[in-house]
């Protein structure tokens, strides 16, 4: 066929182009984002057990111990990202989901602190590159102006995880307990751990690395997406956009950085306490029924999440929407503190995960509109590295205060008071004057 025979085909409707690698990409990568969230946060139900288990694990040392996930997660941030750069999302992904798989089976042997700290600085390692990986590859393939609602969509998995994982976190824990001679908390890291293996190898056959190489898609349909995407880096601000030092010189990447830190404080605190907080309020229910209950704030806010996310592209506006759900956020856990009963209690704990997760996929949708190339690549992983260092000292802090003054009232204050801040220094955030962020 001649080279400008796709001239002559119809231009391709872009509501098709986009369904059509919306569904082949995002329902995966939802997939792989949820298992990873499932791997990181399973130590939640099994903590229910482990810390009467390992007699010398105490609740500060469990604090610290599901914190030290970060100082891996952290540290490896940038340099896996630039590995993803150099040698492709498909083959990277892959080898970080076999990796962490292994180690969260891995972790069914912990015997104490010591190895329950290894072990879990070992999987924030593994997942590292995870996220801010599949953040550069969306970037890949939509264009900006469907960004928030395709980063929605698959940061959906985190709570999808949550209103599948505790349920069958605490199903495992609860009647595979002494089966074959194991507890049921090291059955949860067993069998838990097996599926990322499987998916690593499937993601090696499925994910296409960029819209050139994807043959699933017509010549005329990657020629308009190939466009779409160089229109979008047009608009960046190109001065000072591309190299990997202008990430870290950019005074808006440690804007997003401080955000950032007061999500991952909200996000974090919420994933590794809330098992304990709902226990709390119902002392008398079961595992199983505690974790059946910690999924209907998940499906709220899993709505939620994506209102926001559409209605976000649909106006184009990002920084009210993040500011906004910022202050719900911290709303709900000021409700938390002062709930009068456990079902204020419970709508209070909607309100604040929503929030929480309602700021994700507006504020993912930002490093792009001013980065590009490494700086995207790096700035991306810098943001997520420094700011996760909010999620690393949340538990910790909340542990503390619990374990100072007897319940959780203070750690709910706390947590409110950094999404009340994080809200407040969204208002300052501005992009640039090809940019609708600003409203």
């Amino acid at each position: 066929m001649p080279e400008n025979a796709n001239s002559h085909q119809p231009e391709p409707s872009e509501a098709a182009v986009l369904r059509k690698f919306w569904l082949r990409l995002i329902p995966y990568l939802l997939l792989l984002f949820i298992d990873s969230i499932i791997d990181r946060g399973n130590i939640a139900i099994a903590r229910l057990q482990m810390v009467d288990d390992l007699h010398i694990l105490s609740e500060l040392d469990y604090s610290w111990g599901a914190s030290s996930f970060f100082i891996g997660y952290i540290l490896f941030q940038i340099p896996s990202n630039l590995v993803l750069m150099r040698v492709g999302a498909r083959k990277w992904i892959a080898f970080l989901l076999v990796t962490w798989g292994l180690i969260s089976m891995g972790m069914m042997w912990v015997t104490g602190l010591w190895s329950f700290c290894g072990m879990r600085v070992l999987l924030g390692i593994a997942e590292a590159g995870f996220f801010p990986g599949v953040i550069l590859y969306i970037s890949h393939w939509f264009p900006a102006r469907a960004r928030a609602n395709a980063v929605a969509m698959f940061m959906t998995g985190a709570l999808i995880a949550s209103f599948v994982g505790n349920p069958l976190s605490a199903s495992i824990l609860q009647y595979m307990d002494g089966v074959g001679g194991l507890r049921g908390w090291r059955w949860i890291f067993l069998l838990e751990g097996i599926p990322a293996v499987i998916l690593g190898f499937v993601t090696l056959r499925f994910l296409t690395d960029r819209p050139e190489q994807a043959h699933w898609l017509t010549p005329a349909e990657r020629t308009w997406l190939i466009r779409e995407l160089e229109k979008d880096h047009l608009n960046v601000d190109n001065r000072h956009s591309h190299s990997l030092r202008a990430a870290f010189l950019n005074p808006r990447v440690w804007l997003l950085i401080g955000i950032y830190f007061c999500i991952a404080v909200g996000d974090n605190a919420y994933g590794y306490y809330i098992p304990s907080f709902v226990k709390t309020q119902f002392p008398g229910w079961s595992v199983v029924q505690i974790g059946l209950i910690t999924a209907c704030p998940a499906l709220v806010a899993m709505f939620g999440m994506n209102l926001i996310g559409r209605h976000s592209d649909q106006t184009g506006e990002r920084r009210w929407h993040l500011a906004c759900c910022g202050f719900a956020a911290a709303l709900g856990w000021a409700g938390l503190a002062f709930a009068p009963n456990p079902w204020v209690f419970l709508v209070a704990m909607a309100v604040a995960l929503t929030g929480v997760k309602g700021m994700l996929p507006t504020f993912w949708t930002l490093p792009a509109s001013f980065l590009t190339g490494p700086a995207a690549a790096g700035g991306i992983a810098l943001i997520n590295c420094m700011g996760n260092l909010g999620g690393m000292t949340a538990p910790i802090i909340v542990g503390e205060l619990k374990s100072a003054y007897g319940d959780f009232t203070l750690g709910y204050l706390f947590v409110g008071g950094a999404l009340l801040i994080g809200g407040l220094i969204t208002l300052q955030v501005r992009i640039g004057p090809k940019s609708r962020t600003d409203g």
